[in-house]
């Protein structure tokens, strides 16, 4: 199993990006894939995740101004971010859970200058 995040960078406040998580080795349509990161001096959070079915779940702190969507054919799912913020610079790591293990994508770092 592999996942390869990439899309992050460094963008000025109220700017948007794109992240992306290619998945290979799952079976990638039947699986829940989450957003989480990790914020200088804290701990890993969850940011979002996006069922199988395609229903997304995000955390209070980016609600309405980031997107989960994926595409079950080139196995991606993305995180768009609108409106960001200094508090978003992060890595942000792709997750999945699959054949009771978790597994991780290797991190993309977003920062957010104000």
């Amino acid at each position: 199993v592999q996942l390869q995040a990439s899309g992050g960078g460094l963008v000025q406040a109220g700017g948007s990006l794109r992240l992306s998580c290619a998945a290979s080795g799952i079976n990638f349509r039947l699986n829940t894939m989450n957003w989480y990161r990790t914020a200088p001096g804290k701990e890993r959070e969850l940011v979002g995740r996006i069922t199988s079915t395609g229903s997304t779940d995000l955390a209070d702190f980016v609600k309405g101004r980031f997107t989960i969507s994926r595409d079950n054919v080139k196995r991606i799912m993305y995180l768009q971010m609108t409106s960001l913020k200094p508090e978003d610079t992060a890595v942000y790591y792709c997750n999945t859970f699959f054949r009771a293990r978790d597994y991780w994508g290797q991190g993309t770092q977003v920062t957010v200058s104000s």
